[in-house]
C-alpha cells in the first residue's frame, strides 16, 4: 500500500506540481489549500505532511502545534516548506517537532529527496545494537522507552516526544556509558539527511532534558567529544 502524503499550501500551482511529481514517485497525495481545510480531514491516515507556514488565519506553526498536542496525530512527520528562512524560524520549527524544514524557492528534486529521507527515518527506530530488559523495551530506572509503540514513560507517566527526540534518546540509552560523537549521532538518528544544522543535536538534547525530568541529568555533555547517557 502506497504511503499517503498531504500537501498543505495556499499556492495552488505549487501544490499541483508537487502532487504530480510525488505521485510519479509512487505516493498517494492529497492537497489542502489552507490549514482550516486540512483540519477537516482525517489526518491520522497520512504518512507525512508537507506544511507551509505562512497561510491564512491558522498558520502552519499553529496547525503543527495542534497536531503534536493530539495523541492521534503527534507521531505524523511534518516537513515545513516556507519562505521564512531565518535560523530562528528554523529552530522554532524544529522545537515544535518538525522532521525537516525546506526553504522556498526549492526544487522538486530537493523536496522529493527530503520526503524519502524523512519516511525512511520514520518507519521505525533503526539504531545500533540495543540491550533490552524485555523485547522492544529500553529502561533505565523509572525511564522507559517502548520501541515498538514509540512511547516514553517517565516514572509511570507518558511523556510526548517528537520523533527525533525519541530516536535520539533511544540511541543514547542503547549506548549507555559511552560518549557518542556528533558524527555518530547524525549518522544514526539523522541518516540520509540532506542538510542538518550544527545546532540540531543541541536543540534536541535541550528539549529532551526538559521533558524527561530528573533523568535529564543522565544525559551528559563532553565538550569537543559529544553526548552520552551515564550509567
Amino acid at each position: 500500500m502506497a504511503e499517503r502524503i498531504l500537501i498543505v499550501d495556499d499556492e495552488e500551482t505549487l501544490c499541483e506540481v508537487l502532487k504530480l511529481n510525488l505521485e510519479n514517485e509512487g505516493y498517494d497525495v492529497d492537497i489542502a489549500f489552507s490549514a482550516e481545510q486540512a483540519l477537516t480531514l482525517d489526518l491520522k491516515i497520512y504518512s507525512l505532511i508537507l506544511l507551509d507556514i505562512m497561510m491564512g488565519e491558522i498558520s502552519g506553526i499553529k496547525m503543527a502545534k495542534m497536531m503534536k498536542s493530539d495523541v492521534k496525530t503527534a507521531d505524523i512527520p511534518i516537513i515545513f516548506c516556507t519562505a521564512r528562512d531565518t535560523e530562528d524560524d528554523m529552530i522554532m520549527g524544529l522545537n515544535i517537532g518538525a522532521d525537516d524544514y525546506i526553504m522556498k524557492p526549492y526544487t522538486v528534486r530537493n523536496v522529493i529527496a527530503r520526503v524519502k529521507s524523512v519516511l525512511r527515518r520514520t518507519t521505525g527506530y533503526k539504531g545500533g545494537a540495543v540491550s533490552v530488559e524485555k523485547p522492544n523495551i529500553l529502561q533505565v530506572e523509572g525511564l522507559k522507552l517502548d520501541l515498538e509503540f514509540k512511547r516514553c514513560i517517565v516514572d509511570g507517566e507518558e511523556v510526548k516526544l517528537a520523533r527525533k527526540e525519541f530516536e535520539l534518546l533511544a540511541y543514547l540509552i542503547s549506548h549507555r556509558g559511552k560518549i557518542c560523537s556528533r558524527e555518530q549521532i547524525l549518522s544514526r538518528v539523522w541518516s540520509d539527511e540532506v542538510v542538518v544544522l550544527d545546532r540540531t543535536i543541541d536543540v534536541n538534547i535541550t528539549r529532551l532534558r526538559s521533558k524527561i525530568g530528573a533523568y535529564g541529568s543522565y544525559i551528559v555533555t563532553r565538550s569537543g567529544f559529544g553526548y552520552g547517557f551515564r550509567d
